[in-house]
């Protein structure tokens, strides 16, 4: 339980909780954030209704007004229902896309309802609907999760959809990530080949008796509208084919089927720690052209994911069909070279054990044939696509902008942060960062939302710090975490994905899991999402699978050595025990100029830099949660482990003379972000830095892995011209590049529109729009400090520079509104700054002057830089 302060009061010194039957008394402690329940143990279904008192320098407070939780299954046999599978011929179970299927129930109500809960989960994706009407506003349902673990099960309050008499409950089912194409080699049937309902309805009387009706043989299911439908592929619906009013009392049910009771695994049901899927936005076309007689193209103005909704479908029999990409080829027409590279074109992709061909099938295609109804609509809810543009195919009118709505489809997530400044097109840039994630935070952090949409490991690493930010990530991240945690192999090893639906019995597989960077995740996510939010119980949960994937990775550095070193070096030095130089990595993955593929060249590849440099970050992360949950033998087991190799990178990569070994830029952001350089070589190793960029033109060089620490590098390390430089090229590669060529997300290469607008990859792939907590974190100076989680106690401190004269940024903490607004006159520099009730502030001005901040609003005022406050020294800075 948290809450914030009142306004006004500086501190809390004591709290008193109610929460149905508990009382906690008057608790004297300044916590006011996750406090957890300490009150009898709570039954199934039961409701809480709770509030907060507190205690602050300003007196007692008055109660809270009142919130709740309620309570889901908590058991096993809290079920009545049965898991029910549909009746589906073997021949149609065999293909590649299947039809959706419709699931009927029915009940009699013989009194009044005082409390009515649905519980629903399902082996696929499903949408629910009592007496006709469709039941909540959650899409995608029940998640994304490792299914063999983990099943989530969704509550609704149905009882004013209920009525006297029959009742009826009816479902649709489509294949979703359970038994659909996942991943970009799209995989099939990852988790079983059956889909499977289970729904459960408690019905509370006004006399306190409970009747339970669920899922079971007495069910019925079909198929309708939808004949295909697939998460990549799309959705074909034939409104001819939907049975009318299948899920009312009056319908007429010929050609159902009796469905089959089966017996699934009830242990795994869990709920979801993070907000759901749902439609949160609406977009107008802003163009409709007609590239060829046969086809029109729909420009919503913003890459996105999620559908359309068509209200204009023509005549009955007429067939549409709607393609969606990211970006347009020369002659004005959608193309989807982003979406599905040509696999012949892949190195070293004959020797990969899946299916190619799957590769070739059509992606991010909907067709629909129109019934000639009055007031006909069709909007797929079985399936979402990455696009800015559609190409409708088939109708016979010329489409207008009012027949058309882009549907922007994702996780329900809290909007805390915000920035802006006095340069159009870094506020261009910030905004595509925040439309990537956006784009790619449906149920999971995903990579893109188009080809793949898969929760990469090490794309989340990248940028959750950042999303931190802009969005409450705290139970996306959670939920996430425990995919994959229960993915997570034996002996420690980290898949690339969570969940993964990658097959893990190949015993060829050219991309093993277990690559640093990206496994590192099941250590870095966890602490960042700490240091944003305090959660000492995430840290607590994910302990085993932190120390278990270092634990892994720290032997594979002892036992294994890259047979390159060994034939060079065939005694082992002694540091060798603690450099890890084996195994497959994906490396940087994709600097500037990058598009390879050939995996076995990078599985042979050593990258001992690299990957020592992660186990060293990862190795000193865990010294620190170990302290944070007190457990002193695992603060020493990975401090030893942090200091041995970080000793082990030294004595291999870094020279005598003080130069690094691997002489790239991302080799020396790393080895600054990561403390990887002794103190007395920082400035000469940050000094060969710039001289890489310079070598490039004054370019970035760096790829996933090093980029958002880029920066942020060269700030610390007396290089700030340098990085407002890199900030604001507009050649390529560099990220205006991208504004400038019009991106309104983030591209996964640097050249994702080449300067003949050729596209390439995804144009929609958040990890290089890290680079926005530059912004947030020294443009506009809102920083987090490690021994002060959840903005505590934080620090601003604006860096100016780039030409900016303001710059504004807001982030909502667990205590509240953090704001920090500048601006520039002439030599003259003033912050307006807003510190949240319970906390407290640093801040640092440009010129080197340092005030601490308590809660409300304050304004400091100061020069422009440390060299002019030493030319007018003795003038007043507040």
């Amino acid at each position: 339980m948290s809450w914030r302060l009142p306004e006004g009061t500086r501190e809390q010194v004591a709290y008193q909780l109610r929460a149905g039957r508990w009382d906690s008394g008057r608790v004297e402690s300044d916590q006011s954030i996750l406090v957890p329940y300490d009150g009898p143990d709570l039954a199934s279904g039961e409701r809480v209704e709770w509030t907060v008192r507190v205690w602050t320098d300003a007196g007692e407070s008055d109660w809270a007004e009142p919130s709740w939780w309620e309570m889901g299954l908590l058991d096993p046999a809290d079920w009545v229902a049965r898991w029910v599978e549909p009746a589906e011929p073997d021949r149609v179970r065999a293909q590649v896309v299947h039809p959706a299927h419709l699931f009927r129930g029915k009940f009699t109500l013989d009194d009044a309802v005082e409390r009515a809960r649905l519980y629903v989960t399902a082996h696929g994706i499903y949408e629910f609907f009592v007496n006709g009407d469709r039941v909540g506003d959650l899409e995608l349902t029940p998640g994304f999760t490792s299914y063999r673990s983990r099943l989530q099960v969704q509550t609704f309050d149905v009882a004013p959809l209920l009525r006297a008499g029959e009742n009826v409950l009816g479902a649709v089912l489509s294949d979703g990530w359970f038994r659909g194409q996942t991943s970009g080699f799209r995989h099939i049937r990852s988790y079983g080949d059956t889909l499977a309902l289970l729904a459960q309805l408690d019905v509370l009387r006004p006399d306190g008796t409970l009747r339970r009706v669920g899922t079971g043989p007495d069910w019925l299911s079909t198929t309708g509208s939808i004949v295909a439908a697939d998460l990549v592929e799309g959705q074909v619906v034939d409104l001819r084919r939907d049975p009318a009013g299948w899920h009312s009392a009056d319908a007429v049910l010929e050609g159902w089927s009796p469905v089959t009771v089966v017996d699934h695994d009830l242990t795994r049901l869990c709920w979801s720690p993070s907000p759901p899927v749902r439609r949160v936005q609406e977009l107008r076309p802003v163009a409709v052209t007609r590239p060829a007689p046969d086809r029109q193209v729909i420009d919503l103005g913003q890459n996105l994911n999620g559908w359309v909704r068509v209200t204009s479908l023509g005549p009955a029999g007429t067939t549409l069909s709607l393609t969606h990409g990211e970006a347009l080829d020369a002659s004005g027409d959608v193309t989807l070279d982003t979406l599905s590279p040509d696999a012949d074109d892949v190195p070293g992709i004959d020797a990969w054990p899946w299916d190619m061909s799957m590769i070739k099938r059509s992606l991010q295609v909907d067709r629909v044939t129109a019934a000639g109804t009055d007031g006909e609509v069709f909007e797929p809810r079985h399936t979402t696509h990455g696009f800015q543009y559609v190409r409708v195919e088939g109708h016979p009118d010329d489409l207008t902008a009012d027949d058309v709505t882009g549907v922007v489809v994702h996780t329900d997530l809290r909007r805390t942060g915000s920035f802006e400044c006095s340069d159009v097109r870094i506020n261009r840039l910030h905004e595509a960062a925040v439309w990537s994630f956006r784009g790619n935070a449906c149920d999971i952090p995903t990579d893109c939302p188009t080809r793949e949409r898969a929760g990469w490991t090490g794309d989340w690493q990248i940028f959750v710090p950042t999303a931190a930010f802009l969005y409450d990530v705290a139970g996306f991240s959670t939920k996430w975490l425990r995919d994959l945690a229960a993915d997570q192999r034996p002996d420690g090893t980290v898949e690339h994905l969570a969940p993964n639906s990658v097959p893990t019995d190949l015993t060829d597989n050219p991309v093993p899991p277990g690559a640093a960077g990206w496994a590192d995740a099941a250590v870095i996510v966890p602490w960042e999402i700490y240091r944003a939010y305090g959660d000492v119980r995430l840290l607590k949960e994910q302990w085993p699978s932190m120390t278990a994937w270092v634990e892994y990775a720290a032997t594979a550095a002892k036992d294994r050595r890259h047979p390159d070193r060994a034939a060079t070096r065939p005694t082992p030095g002694p540091h060798e025990r603690y450099l890890w130089d084996t195994g497959f990595h994906f490396g940087e993955w994709l600097e500037p100029g990058e598009h390879e593929m050939d995996m076995a060249k990078r599985a042979a590849a050593d990258h001992g830099d690299l990957a020592t440099a992660y186990l060293h970050h990862s190795a000193d992360l865990l010294g620190q949660i170990a302290a944070v949950l007190g457990d002193v033998p695992g603060v020493c087991r990975y401090a030893d482990l942090a200091g041995f190799t970080r000793w082990a990178w030294q004595e291999e990569f870094l020279r005598p003379d003080g130069t690094l070994a691997t002489d790239t830029q991302a080799a020396h952001v790393r080895a600054l972000a990561f403390g990887l350089v002794p103190d007395d070589l920082r400035a000469q190793v940050a000094g060969r830095l710039v001289e890489l960029i310079r070598d490039a033109g004054t370019h970035l060089g760096t790829g996933f892995l090093a980029t958002p620490y880029l920066l942020p590098v060269l700030a610390d390390t007396g290089h700030l011209d340098v990085a407002y430089e890199l900030l604001f090229q507009d050649t390529e590669p560099s990220w205006l590049t991208m504004i400038d060529r019009g991106a309104t997300t983030i591209w996964e290469a640097w050249n994702g529109i080449d300067e003949h607008g050729t596209s390439t990859l995804s144009l929609n792939h958040y990890s290089k729009g890290a680079v926005v907590s530059f912004l947030h974190r020294y443009v506009a100076g809102i920083q987090l400090l490690n021994d002060h989680p959840a903005y505590r106690r934080f620090r601003i401190a604006p860096r100016p520079g780039g030409g900016l004269t303001t710059a504004r940024a807001t982030h909502d903490s667990p205590y509240g509104r953090i704001e920090s607004a500048w601006h520039l006159d002439g030599d003259r520099f003033t912050l307006d700054v807003t510190v949240p009730p319970g906390t407290t502030a640093e801040v640092h001005l440009p010129d080197g002057r340092r005030h601490d901040a308590a809660p409300g609003t304050a304004t400091f005022r100061g020069l422009a830089t440390p060299a002019l406050a030493a030319a007018t020294a003795g003038e007043e800075g507040r």
